[in-house]
């Protein structure tokens, strides 16, 4: 605790189970967390609301926080006229969508921290994100915008309450209106490809100009139309080969942080967040699966390694973010953004040696930096470059290239750690599920195996109820009793049939069919022929939300539809499969004019039209003849295929699934049937055939 928070009470959100409202649980402001006290006193004194959502990584809450909300004069403003409520939007993903749209539709633009004046019952009139202490920049300071809202909503307060009722009324046409729709079919892939290539940047990679983000959906896309078809894989690998080299990438430690600021991948906003960890993790292992590049397995492994080192709770979760500022050294009193990742050449020097001329040269280290002064690493010339010119062996080249990252890792280790927010959130958990036991599959890595089987043992113990209803977040042994959201269902779902296919432990396929058939009851709203982001028992805000486009993670209607395509084909189940096209139908035209914005949905679009292989093992998964037929199915990059397992007499299977009924093995071996609705080729019982079978399968 610091000397500041040691003068001060504490104000409600000293309570919280989230992190972010924790830093702002000693402002001088009155904060609440979102409920019904703050809603109530609202009505009571007939106060507008003041919310602010953020996140525990974002710099520019930092920034706000410090200037205005631990302003005594600025706070004592707030509460003076608002009530004023705080959201993490990580934990109320609910809250933050229904009120960015009403950023977005105000103002134009959005972002965090997000600033928006509610009447008590939760009607946006007013919002803004980011406001300066002062005027500048073309923005009016905190404090002006605080008088004015204020005496606006005294002085026309039906003027503001009609245009906010305007605003939410449109936005819940939007959300209860029905897509167009149109015909899934190949060229909707096609059209997809085409506006990629249009946005692709052929020179470093990536969709768009600054700042450039990652997009790991639309390269999931991107490989499996490429492996189809044969076009695209230039662009795929230009755009993770640009990534790994530069400072979005953290050339030391593993991880990428969350985007860049510029085209080239250079300068990143430098926090690192789970999720794009988990999502760029399996993107680069499935590539490796493709291309047999070992620099996406490399890669792929370490950024798993940095999930597990610094962002694994002992018990199994795993947290949700690392900020993006720290204490440039122990005695600073001031965090900096980027601190613990950059260098000066100075440090370098100390730390290698007469190694720092070869490290420089390698990894863009210069006098001038290229952050404020200082140097963001990243693969600046390659090791046969730096070879030639400086007329070395390119081996010696490459020993000290890894020595100096190790030494330098070691160095960077001793420095103040940037904040962890140590949260778990359920949807997120998910994607590391995948990501850990696809990794297990592709590199036989047991620890990624365990990583992924510990990590699904600890969500469905500790944010499950007795009743079976998921909760969003947990954190140091108290979970949140928010209930989980669409994502939170679909994603762990998608988790959970990855680590099947990693473990053949028909529990979890299971519990995978009893999310979707949850997820199915909760959030699916037939006329709308769609899924709602919140299920039938959250609590009713003002619209009830519905995210339909991916963002920075899947959204939980495309996570959905992947994951009940795949259950429709293992359990011939017509509620899945007509579930899931109705989804995917409905989304045709934006994905063929947005493809950025719906790569999962396209993902799951290859798969709904790619004849997917339907795979059943019968043996015995420890034993090395299943294993060998595994292997031959899971080692490469096979997206539009699934696999059960039976055991040897299992009468009848665990899995209820058609593809085992009737199946047995041949002369006591591992066998495997290769299917297509469910009509079976000839079994096999040595890898050479199956590989045979499958690949004929692709070639058709």
């Amino acid at each position: 605790m610091s000397s500041n928070e040691r003068n001060r009470r504490p104000n409600r959100l000293i309570n919280a189970t989230s992190p972010y409202l924790l830093q702002h649980a000693y402002n001088p402001v009155d904060w609440y967390p979102w409920g019904e006290e703050a809603l109530a006193r609202a009505k009571a004194e007939d106060k507008p609301i003041l919310l602010s959502v953020g996140y525990a990584a974002c710099h520019w809450c930092h920034v706000m926080e410090h200037e205005s909300f631990e302003d005594e004069e600025t706070a004592a403003l707030m509460n003076q006229h608002f009530i004023n409520v705080k959201v993490d939007r990580e934990e109320r993903p609910d809250i933050d969508a229904i009120y960015m749209t009403a950023v977005q539709a105000m103002t134009g633009s959005g972002g965090w921290p997000m600033t928006v004046f509610l009447t008590p019952d939760g009607v946006p009139f007013f919002a803004g994100t980011y406001f300066p202490p002062e005027d500048r920049w073309q923005m009016p300071s905190f404090r002006r915008v605080l008088r004015s809202v204020a005496e606006a909503y005294a002085s026309r307060r039906s003027e503001l309450l009609a245009r906010g009722r305007e605003l939410v009324e449109r936005m819940r046409e939007a959300i209860s209106m029905h897509m167009p729709g149109g015909t899934l079919t190949p060229a909707v892939l096609d059209a997809a490809f085409i506006g990629l290539q249009q946005a692709f940047d052929p020179a470093f990679g990536g969709f768009g100009r600054a700042p450039k983000f990652p997009q790991p959906m639309t390269l999931e896309f991107l490989l499996r139309y490429a492996v189809r078809t044969g076009r695209g894989m230039e662009m795929l690998e230009t755009t993770l080969r640009r990534m790994a080299e530069g400072g979005i990438y953290d050339q030391l430690g593993g991880g990428f942080h969350r985007y860049s600021v510029d085209a080239q991948w250079l300068v990143p906003h430098f926090e690192k967040m789970l999720y794009d960890n988990a999502l760029l993790a399996r993107v680069y292992l499935e590539t490796f699966q493709a291309t047999g590049n070992a620099c996406y397995r490399r890669i792929a492994e370490e950024t798993l390694d940095y999930m597990l080192r610094e962002m694994h709770h002992p018990e199994g979760g795993f947290f949700s973010t690392q900020d993006a500022d720290s204490l440039p050294t122990p005695d600073a009193t001031h965090k900096h953004e980027g601190a613990f990742f950059v260098w000066t050449p100075a440090e370098i020097r100390e730390a290698l040696g007469t190694d720092a001329i070869v490290f420089s040269a390698l990894y863009g280290v210069t006098d001038q930096g290229n952050f404020e002064g200082k140097n963001i690493l990243h693969v600046r010339r390659s090791p046969d470059e730096v070879a030639r010119v400086m007329g070395m062996p390119v081996e010696q080249i490459e020993t000290i290239a890894a020595r100096g990252r190790r030494i330098l890792f070691e160095v960077r280790q001793r420095r103040p750690m940037p904040e962890l927010d140590d949260k778990v959130l359920t949807a997120w958990n998910g994607m590391a599920i995948r990501a850990f036991a696809l990794g297990a599959v592709a590199l036989d890595r047991e620890d990624y195996r365990a990583a992924a089987v510990q990590c699904a043992r600890f969500v469905l113990t500790n944010l499950r109820r007795a009743d079976g209803e998921l909760l969003r977040s947990w954190r140091r042994g108290v979970a949140n009793p928010t209930p989980a959201f669409l994502e939170d269902y679909a994603l762990l779902a998608d988790g959970l049939l990855a680590l099947y296919e990693a473990t053949f432990d028909p529990h979890w396929l299971l519990e995978a069919r009893a999310l979707a058939d949850s997820l199915l009851e909760r959030f699916w709203d037939d006329g709308l022929g769609g899924f709602y982001d919140t299920g039938k028992n959250h609590e009713q805000l003002v619209i009830r939300p519905r995210d339909t486009g991916d963002n920075a993670t899947p959204s939980g209607s495309s996570a959905a539809v992947d994951v009940l395509l795949r259950l429709a084909l293992i359990f011939d189940d017509a509620r899945y499969r007509e579930r899931a096209l109705r989804v995917l139908e409905s989304m045709v035209p934006v994905m063929q004019r947005y493809p950025t914005g719906f790569g999962r949905y396209l993902a799951a679009a290859e798969f709904a039209l790619g004849q997917p292989h339907e795979i059943a093992l019968i043996g015995n998964p420890e034993d090395a003849d299943t294993q060998a037929l595994a292997a031959v199915v899971l080692k490469p990059f096979l997206p539009n295929r699934v696999i059960v397992l039976a055991r040897p007499g299992e009468d009848p299977p665990r899995i209820p699934s058609p593809l085992l009924n009737g199946r047995g093995q041949i002369d006591g071996k591992a066998t495997a049937y290769v299917c297509q609705n469910y009509a079976c080729q000839l079994p096999v019982t040595e890898s050479s055939a199956l590989e045979a079978q499958v690949r004929g399968r692709q070639s058709r």
